[in-house]
């Protein structure tokens, strides 16, 4: 799809997907339905143009998919005769909303994040199987399996198609965030091929926090999600040089920084944190905002943002947030500081090289440029990035 005609259509996608499955009871068969209306918008209404009510003629393209499918298949009639059953109880092209229940259903808890992620960019996000397969650097054939088992999966658990009760609707909504969070961070910051990050797949992943922030606007975390998603992405054009080349934070241009989401994710981030105790998408919002706000990366409030990151290490035993707070604590502090944080992360990170790289970043600080040379290559042969590789093996020179 190009990007003039996919915004509109995508953004439909999961309100006539929630009405098909509510309706027929068989998300699977729907979310199918669903993908072909999506492909033959594309044919039908080329270069960005739409019908007068685009709603109603995906809902329709999509309930005719759906009802060929079940013709075709003899096995499927009773679930045929089910579904004109109780088509007087739901019709897709009624307009309701059912895009909380869609996002919660690609987001169930039976489904790893691995299942989850595609599942939604599909049935919500409304990108092919081939889109999401180069999205994550994988072969289309595999990412359709992957998609195939987390339907399945979702099946087999007798899931049904309706909102949690209200008890179980915050972990629902938990699992969701981390979904999106996930979706964006790989977008930011790819961990593999060789560009440094994807614009498109951040984008879709900020325009799925809008959607579920939409449908559950109550949730403070969900609101703190999408500010910390903002807050980041404000950042986006600063981040790589002419070349593509990784910029450091240290070094980016701050008058290339987006100012209208910054005051839209500080915004977001003092409504979330006016709801209640804090959160973990909450907290790392707010270390986002002081960074963003900051004047210069000199003046920028390290001792808040340890601060930050000490109460976010109490909420997720992450050794990621560990290995922030070692940063934050060598600049709010300094580097030897900083280097004791790291004390037994090796442990519980492995051989990962964002841990070279950070303690060689503090080596740096401290002034030993042959033990930070040795991190940076180290860092380097383990990165799996090439624009953040080449970043590290760069620094490894530098800091001979």
């Amino acid at each position: 799809m190009s990007a003039a005609a996919e915004d509109p259509w995508r953004a439909l996608a999961p309100r006539v997907l929630g009405a098909l499955a509510r309706r027929t009871g068989d998300f699977s068969a729907a979310e199918d339905a669903v993908q072909e209306a999506l492909i033959a918008a594309t044919t039908a209404w080329p270069g960005g143009r739409v019908p007068e009510n685009p709603y109603g003629w995906l809902a329709t393209v999509a309930s005719r998919r759906l009802a060929d499918q079940v013709r075709s298949d003899r096995a499927r009639r009773r679930r045929e005769d089910s579904a004109v059953a109780r088509s007087a109880e739901s019709d897709p092209a009624s307009g309701s909303d059912d895009s909380l229940a869609v996002i919660l259903m690609c987001c169930h808890e039976v489904l790893t994040p691995a299942s989850a992620i595609p599942l939604t960019l599909r049935a919500v996000g409304g990108l092919t199987t081939r889109e999401i397969a180069a999205a994550f650097l994988l072969p289309e054939a595999t990412m359709a399996q992957r998609i195939s088992r987390a339907k399945a999966r979702i099946k087999a658990a007798g899931a049904t198609f309706d909102l949690p009760p209200p008890d179980r609707m915050p972990e629902r909504l938990r699992v969701a965030c981390h979904v999106l969070y996930l979706i964006y961070n790989e977008g930011y910051a790819r961990s593999g091929g060789t560009e440094l990050a994807s614009g498109d797949l951040s984008a879709e992943a900020i325009r799925l926090a809008r959607l579920l922030r939409a449908t559950a606007p109550t949730d403070p975390e969900v609101t703190g999600l999408l500010a910390l998603m903002l807050l980041t992405d404000a950042r986006r054009a600063a981040r790589t040089g002419p070349a593509g080349e990784l910029v450091p934070l240290a070094q980016q241009d701050r008058s290339r920084w987006d100012r209208e989401l910054i005051t839209e994710g500080v915004l977001l981030a003092t409504d979330a944190l006016g709801h209640g105790a804090m959160g973990e998408y909450q907290a790392q919002a707010a270390i986002a905002a002081l960074h963003d706000e900051a004047p210069s990366h000199e003046a920028t409030d390290w001792r808040r943002i340890l601060a930050l990151y000490r109460v976010l290490e109490r909420m997720a035993d992450n050794p990621m947030v560990t290995l922030n707070r070692a940063v934050a604590t060598g600049m709010a502090d300094c580097p030897a500081a900083g280097l004791a944080v790291l004390d037994g992360l090796d442990a519980r990170l492995g051989d990962h090289h964002r841990l070279h790289a950070v303690r060689a970043h503090l080596l740096e600080m401290q002034g030993d440029t042959a033990a930070a040379a040795a991190e940076f290559r180290a860092a380097a042969a383990r990165a799996t990035n090439v624009r953040e590789r080449d970043y590290l093996i760069m620094k490894a020179a530098g800091a001979r």
